[in-house]
């Protein structure tokens, strides 16, 4: 047996993201059609805790095409200036540790191997992150890598459509235990702001995602409190990789 979280795209407005622990049975092994078994007992046991729930396995084992399609390291941003690479990419280049980074090379790479650079592994302790010379510290935790997916899924209109037609989401991938960042997550919180019509503010800069996320939507900001001036427009947030 093994338990996962499923991530429902919440309507409680002081918590986007709901979510649940499954237990299900695990089918071990690396093949896919092991790892496809394992995310049929646990979609089935999703099931039986809410029927109504229509769910997606976002990873690179999944049966769907569309939950192929989101995961980190399929899921693509191309700049303005042509350049191309992945969520996951950019996520691993954009870690700053104590012995180095961000080492900007890694955006040359697949998703693979940037997750499997060495210097990922040997420098030290991880301290923040840093795109777009923009520093993101660890807490809140996810905050930077949900940013960074939903920008990238607002940008591929096609995914970002059929996308929301869900509103549950799992990652057969993703340990609690070993891991703190979860696509399924991103997606279900992407999935949310939409239902709350806040995506298009939430895209609008990183101050303004910031403070739809972190401030329950139940206290509307004040308009005379200082708010940042900066503002990041969707389109051109990825085009600045040197």
């Amino acid at each position: 047996m093994a338990k996962r979280p499923v991530f429902i795209a919440s309507k409680d407005k002081n918590n986007y993201v709901m979510e649940k622990d499954i237990n299900f049975e695990w089918f071990p092994g690396f093949s896919v059609s092991q790892k496809q078994k394992s995310i049929d007992s646990f979609h089935d046991n999703v099931r039986k805790y809410d029927d109504s729930l229509r769910l997606l396995e976002v990873s690179s084992k999944s049966k769907d095409e569309l939950g192929v399609a989101l995961s980190a390291f399929n899921l693509k941003i191309t700049t303005k200036s042509g350049k191309e690479f992945s969520v996951e990419t950019a996520f691993q280049a954009s870690k700053v540790f104590q012995n180095g980074g961000p080492f900007l090379d890694l955006y040359e790479k697949t998703s693979k191997d940037a997750k499997k650079d060495m210097r990922i592994k040997n420098s030290g302790d991880l301290i923040y992150f840093q795109f777009f010379n923009r520093r993101w510290e660890l807490e809140p935790k996810t905050l930077f890598y949900d940013w960074l997916y939903i920008n990238a899924l607002a940008l591929n209109k096609q995914l970002a459509e059929k996308v929301v037609e869900y509103n549950a989401f799992t990652d057969i991938e993703f340990n609690p235990q070993k891991s703190i960042n979860c696509q399924a997550k991103s997606v279900a919180l992407y999935v949310s702001l939409y239902k709350a019509n806040l995506l298009d503010e939430a895209l609008e800069s990183v101050d303004k995602y910031k403070q739809i996320i972190t401030q329950p939507l139940n206290k509307s900001p004040n308009e005379n409190e200082k708010v940042t001036k900066e503002r990041i427009e969707q389109l051109s947030i990825f085009d600045e990789i040197e």
